[in-house]
């Protein structure tokens, strides 16, 4: 017998799976809804900055970097704008091939690929590098006309450094040059990733390093909207650049060029310094170098020349060289003697030619150092037995704790990186500085040899020259500095570097006076006599000869020496002589007798500084056995 279903029964399962099934449908909208009112309520402002961002490019506007002009306004580093073919290598597939592509439009060389992979090395944190730079406006029509077969390649206005006086003041100025990996790094530790978005460029050396902040500026920001190929449509807004500040020098660079010219073909550094302010004046490092080369990153031809040339033309000698002072060091020994009472003005000593130390004589044969040798012939004549004496009696302590305060064997403080401490001598310092125990005591032999300027003495140009000024201006010291003003380049307001006085050596005026009249005869009728014997105004002085090695006991022939062998020249000078507005140091390496080298170079730029002549040679003529009988 056949069971029939009741209807009753499969009408209530029916509604049963219609309900849940109602059930089903309503949740599953009661999801889409929650997540419909999750994506565009609640992460509404999330997802729309990103549906922004997909449209919308920020990019980088990078600001004028500050010029620099020396104390009459002439320009030293300027800008100027030129086209560079630029490829974004992210973008591009065969970079190779790309290139191969380009060669055939514009003219790429072998040594642009190389300098290409070289900075894509090098620059992994920024967009795009430059293939080509100084592109014609006819290579730049032909890039733009074909722009759209190469992706990840572009032509863009880059604003370039120039250096318009080239190697003038190079090792003062400084240069800029791409940005590398450390410099990335060092940006990221200071906080300004920001700012150099966009950035391809900073300073590396001299005052494009070390004002590197000032004369950058701040970075803005364009907002623009962009295709789905990523070309730009419109520009919706902009943050303009804050370009960087100008830097008002206190250098000449016409008195910059006079001392670079007196140079020639020597080596050697000067330095002249405003007595009353600090203010550099001049800051010349002999050879110089071109910083125009490393601009778009140097060539390998280049960098050799100047990386294995045996003149260093990369070294600043003007503060980072250090040499023995040689007698240019007895007016600050002078004046250590009167200041601690070991000499008087009017003391005088009948047999000074011959001084004995420890069963050695030490005989100076100048005819005015032979008897009645006072402090203000000592200075003149250059007399070494009698700073012998005086260093043996004041002992190195003294000595080392009344120089420190000029600046001997510290560092000035100049704004520019690269300063050497030099060395100040004494016990401590010899006992820090050797490792073996029997070389580092101290033998009374060394003081005597530190008091006519030589022994472990070392200082740059720019020490002595600090030194020198401190004492013509009676013993104000005043931190050396290259840098005036701060212009800003938006309003021109101008922000002075006031002149720092970081120290003040309590020293008599009478003592002071001494000296200055001192080496002002040393122009007049000692070792410099002849060399500014026809000069219109009053200076004052010193001559110095610098031992480079030792003849052990044989007498020093020029001639019979090698050439790099033969001692430094040295010179410190200030005038005018009654109220010092120059006071520099120069140095000759291997120039021999101060006189003979060093002197000269000093009369041509304190002419130009006072009377705005020009020397096409050094000035004065010096007899070279003359010379040597004033100075040895």
């Amino acid at each position: 017998m056949t069971e029939f279903r009741r209807p009753e029964a499969d009408l209530a399962a029916f509604r049963r799976r219609v309900v849940v099934a109602l059930l089903f449908v309503v949740a599953c909208f009661a999801v889409l809804g929650a997540r419909f009112h999750y994506l565009q309520v609640v992460r509404y402002d999330y997802f729309h900055s990103r549906a922004e961002g997909n449209r919308i490019a920020l990019l980088p506007v990078v600001p004028n970097r500050g010029v620099i002009v020396d104390r009459h306004g002439e320009l030293l580093a300027r800008n100027y704008s030129v086209y560079t073919l630029e490829i974004n290598p992210r973008r591009v597939r065969n970079l190779e091939a790309t290139l191969d592509e380009l060669a055939e439009v514009v003219t790429i060389e072998e040594r642009d690929r190389r300098r290409l992979r070289k900075l894509l090395l090098e620059t992994k944190y920024f967009e795009s590098v430059p293939i080509r730079t100084h592109l014609t406006d006819e290579e730049v029509a032909r890039i733009v006309a074909r722009r759209y077969r190469y992706p990840g390649v572009e032509v863009q206005a880059r604003l370039f450094r120039d250096y318009p006086h080239g190697p003038v003041a190079a090792h003062a100025i400084g240069y800029i040059g791409r940005i590398n990996e450390r410099d990335v790094q060092r940006i990221e530790e200071r906080g300004e990733t920001a700012n150099y978005r966009g950035s391809e460029y900073i300073g590396k050396s001299g005052l494009e390093l070390s004002y590197e902040t000032e004369l950058h500026g701040r970075t803005g920001v364009e907002q623009v909207e962009i295709n789905a190929g990523g070309r730009a449509v419109r520009l919706m807004s902009r943050t303009a650049a804050a370009p960087g500040n100008d830097l008002e020098l206190s250098l000449d660079i016409e008195l910059q060029k006079v001392a670079e010219a007196a140079f020639g073909e020597r080596r050697g550094a000067l330095v002249a310094i405003d007595p009353n302010n600090g203010e550099v004046l001049a800051l010349v490092s002999m050879p110089s170098f071109d910083p125009n080369l490393f601009v778009e990153g140097i060539s390998v031809a280049d960098w050799r020349a100047l990386s294995d040339s045996p003149d260093h033309p990369l070294l600043n000698r003007a503060s980072y060289s250090t040499y023995p002072p040689g007698s240019t060091f007895k007016p600050f020994m002078a004046l250590a003697g009167l200041e601690s009472g070991r000499r008087s003005l009017d003391q005088r000593f009948g047999n000074q030619g011959v001084f004995t130390f420890v069963g050695h004589r030490f005989v100076d044969r100048k005819s005015n150092c032979q008897s009645n040798v006072d402090v203000h012939r000592s200075i003149v004549y250059s007399c070494n037995t009698y700073y012998y004496q005086l260093a043996n009696e004041m002992g190195i302590n003294a000595i080392a704790n009344f120089m420190r305060p000029f600046g001997f064997g510290e560092r000035t403080g100049l704004d520019i990186p690269g300063e050497a401490t030099g060395v100040l001598p004494t016990p401590e310092w010899k006992r820090q500085r050797f490792s073996r125990r029997e070389h580092q005591t101290w033998f009374g032999g060394e003081t005597i040899s530190v008091g006519i300027g030589q022994g472990y003495n070392a200082y740059t140009p720019l020490q002595m020259a600090h030194a020198l000024a401190t004492l013509v201006n009676g013993g104000t010291v005043y931190r050396p500095h290259l840098v005036r003003y701060v212009v800003d380049a938006q309003t021109g307001e101008r922000r002075r570097i006031e002149p720092e006085p970081i120290g003040q050596i309590p020293l008599k005026p009478a003592n002071v006076a001494a000296m200055m009249r001192a080496m002002n005869d040393v122009n007049k009728t000692g070792t410099a006599a002849r060399v500014f014997r026809d000069a219109p105004y009053e200076s004052g002085g010193k001559t110095g000869t610098a031992q480079v090695f030792s003849l052990r006991g044989q007498r020093y022939v020029e001639g019979q020496v090698a050439e790099r062998l033969r001692d430094h020249s040295w010179f410190i000078a200030y005038a005018p002589a009654d109220k010092p507005t120059i006071a520099l140091a120069v140095l000759v390496e291997n120039g021999g007798f101060g006189s003979q080298s060093a002197a000269p170079i000093a009369r041509q730029v304190m002419d130009f500084h006072l009377l705005g002549r020009r020397a096409d040679q050094p000035a004065g003529e010096v007899d070279e056995a003359l010379a040597a009988e004033m100075e040895l």
